[in-house]
């Protein structure tokens, strides 16, 4: 499922934000989302954040402004983190 879910991901990316020229294929798991990755900011990071608590029923808060950043730091980050709290919320 995470191969899925990463791709997932990549493609909320880039309808969410209209990355108009950017591609699933363009996006690297270990790529930064923000900043010097894929260029966005935290305007977008709200957007992301809205999109995935819509999609996926997980919300992106943590005990710290660090950790959530965190989160977001690679596609790898965020969909281990969506996997993590989609398991708690399934076991539950």
């Amino acid at each position: 499922m995470n191969d899925e879910l990463k791709k997932e991901l990549k493609e909320l990316i880039i309808s969410e934000l209209a990355l108009e020229d950017v591609s699933v294929d363009d996006i690297r798991d270990d790529q930064p989302i923000f900043n010097e990755g894929l260029g966005l900011d935290s305007i977008d990071a709200l957007e992301l954040g809205v999109a995935i608590q819509k999609k996926y029923g997980v919300k992106l808060k943590g005990k710290s402004d660090e950790e959530v950043k965190s989160y977001f730091s690679s596609i790898n980050s965020l969909s281990d983190f969506i996997s993590r709290n989609l398991n708690q919320a399934t076991s539950q």
